[in-house]
């Protein structure tokens, strides 16, 4: 996938935790723990807002885009 998630450089950079911007934004640790590693597929525009607003960030900070990275499967549409 060639979207990368730079939540964990953000939260360094705030200096916040994992447990506390859970709590913050009403998500589970574990699901923030995913989140952070880059193990899910999606994010809510409403979770990434909720990101947004507890870190006084836009959400450029939180996403990447690394071109050349992506899955072998690509998009069903054929890439358009």
């Amino acid at each position: 996938m060639p979207i990368r998630v730079t939540l964990d450089k953000v939260m360094a950079q705030r200096g916040i935790r994992g447990r506390e911007l859970a709590q913050k934004i009403g998500i589970t640790e574990a699901n923030l723990s995913l989140l952070r590693n880059g193990k899910v597929k999606g994010l809510r525009f409403q979770t990434l807002a909720a990101l947004c607003a507890a870190m006084n960030c836009q959400p450029g900070d939180l996403l990447s885009y690394e071109p050349g990275d992506e899955d072998a499967s690509g998009p069903e549409d054929g890439g358009a």
